[in-house]
């Protein structure tokens, strides 16, 4: 039988990008999460993050990030060498098998349609820091925002869905998208 070990993310590669770099996860985010991840905007658009956002969430996601699990590799948005703030947003790749993972994505609602996100996920695309052959997303249909991130990513729509958001506290119609990386 064959161990294997769970990378640490504070294993991942840092990767540039024109406007800010994608870095693992550090404790000193749990604030700004905390305070980004209590926006009802920001958090109705995903399927985990709670509404009210409870006291110590943010703290676990981080722990959690930095353990190593091997579930989820999570990177910050940091703008500070670019005169920009520490986290402007979180991009994470969720470990499924066959060398594939999920990709998702937020910015702090202050970033809408700056093109912030855009450049997250084509930059972790390009990195491709996990090695994965082939790379999914899923998105609200009410934010066809995000689905213009992924297609300006070049994802390719595979079809509709629907997800359970936390914070709605119900299911959610989706797009589906897929990205092939071999």
């Amino acid at each position: 039988m064959t161990l294997i070990t769970p990378r640490l993310e504070a294993d991942l590669p840092v990767v540039p990008t024109e406007r800010f770099v994608l870095r693992p996860l550090r404790r000193s985010d749990a604030g700004p999460i905390a305070m980004y991840g209590a926006d009802r905007r920001v958090a109705t658009q995903t399927t985990s993050i709670p509404h009210p956002y409870p006291p110590g969430a943010a703290e676990a996601f981080v722990a959690r990030a930095m353990s190593g699990d091997g579930a989820q590799a999570v990177w910050a948005l940091d703008g500070s060498a670019h005169g920009g703030s520490e986290l402007l947003g979180l991009v994470s790749l969720s470990r499924l098998d066959r060398a594939q993972a999920e990709i998702g994505y937020w910015v702090a609602p202050a970033l809408w349609n700056t093109g912030y996100a855009s450049e997250a996920v084509q930059a972790i695309v390009a990195a491709n820091p996990l090695g994965n052959k082939t790379m999914f997303a899923q998105v609200f249909q009410d934010n066809p925002g995000s689905a213009r991130v992924l297609t300006n990513a070049g994802f390719v729509y595979l079809g509709d869905a629907e997800a359970f958001s936390v914070a709605r506290g119900a299911m959610v119609p989706t797009w589906t998208y897929l990205r092939k990386l071999d």
